[in-house]
């Protein structure tokens, strides 16, 4: 089932957005630290993790306020990590200087990522779901899948952008194996927001 994802296209700019194609099972790596600062910093030897992967954090003893608070069940106890090296990552958006400090235990929690490995990408933008299309994309010339860094980024040019006369519409983003299986990823609504400086 495809992932309701909104996107807003400001007119005149250069639209880029990346995507991550997450999977299950959850993948559990151990925490041996966690810094009270700002942001927290984690370390998880071997994390394996790419940048801007999501991660929520479960089970730490000690600071557990760091915890997710629905045991990462939820979209929103996910947080995109910043990669220091290859056993220790930070968390941007958490400031963990006011936490109790970290004991012991506690694991990263996040969805496997999907290879992909031979896939190829295209993206329509319609006025209404089945109405007239107002632009399509494809991979590789608009959209670009970096399978190393697990990354769908799509992107739509400046020039592009600024000619568009269109305010609204709704778009579907789909994957399509070697094979011709065709999974649907992401789904939601854009709005075109005008430019003020041209």
């Amino acid at each position: 089932m495809a992932k309701k994802l909104d996107l807003e296209i400001l007119q005149g700019d250069t639209f880029t957005r990346v995507m991550r194609w997450e999977t299950s099972p959850f993948i559990y790596k151990a925490i041996t630290g966690v810094t009270q600062a700002a942001p927290v910093a984690i370390t998880a030897i071997a994390h394996g993790l790419k940048a801007g992967w999501r991660v929520a954090v479960v089970s730490v003893k000690g600071m557990k306020a760091l915890n997710a608070p629905h045991q990462g069940t939820r979209d929103s106890d996910y947080n995109q990590v910043t990669i220091v090296d290859v056993d220790n990552i930070t968390l941007n958006k958490i400031n963990s200087a006011d936490y109790d400090a970290y004991t012991s235990g506690g694991y990263l929690q996040f969805w496997t990522p999907v290879d992909m490995a031979g896939y190829t990408a295209r993206m329509t933008i319609k006025d209404r779901v089945g109405g007239t299309v107002l632009i399509a994309l494809v991979s590789p010339t608009d959209i670009v899948i970096d399978n190393a860094n697990h990354t769908i980024t799509v992107t739509i040019g400046a020039a592009i952008t600024a000619a568009f006369t269109w305010v609204k519409g709704t778009y579907d983003l789909e994957l399509v194996s070697p094979t011709g299986v065709v999974t649907k990823l992401f789904k939601g609504n854009v709005v075109v927001r005008k430019e003020l400086t041209t």
